[in-house]
């Protein structure tokens, strides 16, 4: 992801395909051998076979990039009632979407220092444990950390990170602390379905994995992707999530990789059934389109969630590193046994972090003055700019 002061390119490795085209500090990881069972969420699950009285849909919520600058580490101190760090009230805005879905996804850019710090903006990002904190009393039950910060500061770093989200009660898709947590499906109970969430990334920004551990990120490779996917579905899930961490910084258009690796994720079927359900974008900093591609939704990027001032590569204050959507989608059972939930209802919330009150904002519900439509307005323009109207996707509150 990009950083506050102006960001340096980080080559990337032609992981797939012709190579990911993600630009800057985007984020990447690895991770080789297909994951080899599922680790349910605890939540007991009703028996639901296709058409039977207890198969119950669900809704999902997926959001964008977390990225606390040095600025808005300081706004959580002052948010803060006494020493510390308080997130909450910075996601006090889009609470009420995300405690409302059955599931709540967040994408977690950085890692964690230790508590009480020192804590870090870019280049090398280390954060307050107490973003999981805020996310937990947000709403969201997981996120994905894949990214091409999860090494900023190498395997301390994810360990730190994890280890919080396990005491707030946070699951975590992407990165891993030992071989036997890498095998191990991220999954959750929604509705009656088990939900898989798999998470990748396009590179690491050149810091090699920790000596002896290539399972600690998972990198963003299309056999790999599938591996998964499908292992996912052998072990029993009946919808299976994709996060990844990949596109260009600064465009708005999916670049070629994302256009690719992105149809051929969708293409890939076993039985007549889709592997995957749906594909969930981040890195690229701003908005990027939603598309329903071999019938497969995909959302190219959400854009930054929380982020500070960011300033694109020709150095100038680019408004749009603050706005980002969230994704809604309801699913619902499958007629008969052995085909796909369906996507019923497919939304999006546009959102814009407000740097002068530090709080995201749901511009669904707010967009009165300037600086607000005019954000509400380039989200729009940039979700529907590959006609994901025409499919059904409209504007959730």
């Amino acid at each position: 992801m990009s950083k506050s002061p102006r960001r340096t390119t980080a080559l990337l490795s032609a992981l797939l395909l012709s190579a990911a085209a993600a630009s800057t500090a985007g984020c990447s990881a690895a991770g080789e051998s297909a994951p080899a069972r599922l680790a349910d969420s605890g939540r007991p699950s009703p028996p639901s076979a296709a058409g039977s009285p207890a198969a119950k849909g669900f809704t999902l919520v997926a959001s964008g990039d977390v990225l606390p600058h040095t600025s808005v580490i300081q706004r959580a101190a002052n948010d803060a009632p006494g020493d510390g760090y308080d997130f909450g009230p910075m996601f006090s805005g889009v609470k009420s979407v995300v405690s409302a879905a059955d599931l709540a996804l967040c994408h977690m850019e950085t890692i964690y220092g230790q508590d009480g710090g020192p804590f870090s903006g870019y280049p090398a990002f280390k954060s307050p444990p107490e973003v999981a904190d805020g996310l937990k009393e947000t709403g969201y039950d997981g996120c994905s950390t894949a990214s091409n910060h999860t090494l900023d500061d190498g395997a301390g770093g994810l360990r730190r990170t994890l280890d919080r989200f396990d005491k707030v009660g946070l699951k975590h898709a992407g990165s891993a602390r030992t071989a036997a947590e890498a095998a191990t499906v991220t999954t959750y109970t929604a509705g009656s379905a088990k939900v898989a969430h798999l998470a990748y990334t396009y590179d690491t920004n050149g810091y090699p994995l920790p000596e002896g551990q290539p399972w600690a990120v998972n990198l963003m490779k299309q056999d790999k992707i599938i591996a998964d996917a499908r292992a996912a579905r052998t072990a029993g899930a009946d919808v299976v999530l994709v996060s990844v961490h990949w596109g260009t910084e600064w465009q708005t258009a999916p670049d070629e990789t994302q256009l690719s690796l992105g149809k051929a994720l969708t293409a890939s079927q076993t039985g007549g059934r889709p592997d995957i359900d749906l594909i969930l974008g981040t890195h690229a900093h701003i908005p990027q389109a939603y598309e329903k591609v071999n019938g497969t939704w995909i959302i190219y990027g959400m854009g930054d969630q929380v982020a500070g001032e960011m300033f694109n590569y020709t150095g100038a204050r680019d408004m749009r590193g603050n706005y980002g959507s969230i994704g809604r989608f309801t699913f619902a059972p499958p007629a008969a046994a052995g085909q796909r939930w369906q996507v019923t209802k497919a939304e999006f919330v546009p959102q814009m972090m407000d740097l002068s009150t530090g709080r995201v904002i749901n511009l669904a519900l707010d967009s009165e003055g300037e600086a607000y439509a005019s954000a509400k307005e380039a989200v729009t323009e940039a979700v529907l700019s590959r006609g994901a109207a025409k499919d059904g996707l409209t504007m959730g509150k």
